[in-house]
């Protein structure tokens, strides 16, 4: 049974997206800073029928985040693809004449620092099984950068930047690193952007393999 490694897994996007992978005979590893709620998250799958579990981790905290990776491939096997996308911090959305280097770090540390450290704690595995698949899921200050929310669109675009050298790299080892930008952020009951929606697109950038960077809407950030 291939395993999907979800970092941020939540009630939207994180569920939507173990559903899917679970369609197709994925088991789920749910990866969030708050134990409570993932586990909570994992035996509602669990009673769905989805072999789920989940693993406490705070992406800023390298060796949590490195346990529960290996945590999770001794549970459930290997991981096969790997999904960063915890929502970041508000703290990290302030202006950018408010912003110090103080309030940088940690955007950088989770949003650079933290998927950098998860996608080479398991790009060995996948080459040695033959590939895999690196999901990156950013908002659209990933791309175009907004002023109010200078924490996210510095580190957003390092970690698009990371993501586009990592694609290159890895792709001759059959490791498809891929990103999808949700403009304007999740929202149910949207035609591109309701969670259900998104987890779709998701299963299909993992299937087809085609382009670094897909969109799931039109880059309006405000909807």
């Amino acid at each position: 049974m291939p395993t999907l490694a979800i970092i941020g897994a939540g009630s939207q996007l994180g569920a939507a997206t173990a559903r899917r992978f679970a369609r197709e005979g994925f088991a789920v590893a749910l990866i969030s800073r708050t134990a409570e709620r993932v586990h909570a998250l994992a035996d509602e799958l669990a009673a769905e029928g989805i072999t789920a579990r989940g693993y406490a981790a705070n992406v800023r905290d390298h060796d949590s985040l490195r346990s529960a990776l290996d945590d999770a491939a001794a549970d459930l096997g290997p991981i096969d693809v790997l999904q960063y996308s915890p929502l970041p911090a508000k703290e990290f959305l302030r202006p950018v004449l408010e912003t110090t280097v103080d309030d940088l770090q940690p955007a950088i540390e989770f949003s650079v620092y933290g998927p950098l450290v998860a996608i080479h704690h398991v790009m060995q595995h996948m080459r040695f099984r033959g590939g895999g698949t690196i999901l990156l899921v950013n908002g659209g200050s990933a791309v175009r950068p907004v002023a109010k929310f200078a924490g996210t669109s510095v580190a957003f675009a390092g970690e698009s930047a990371l993501g586009q050298m990592l694609h290159d790299a890895l792709k001759p080892d059959n490791i498809h690193v891929t990103q999808l930008i949700i403009p304007g952020g999740i929202i149910e009951g949207h035609p591109r952007k309701d969670p259900t929606v998104l987890a779709e697109r998701l299963w299909e950038m993992h299937a087809t393999k085609e382009q670094f960077r897909h969109f799931a809407g039109d880059m309006d950030l405000d909807g």
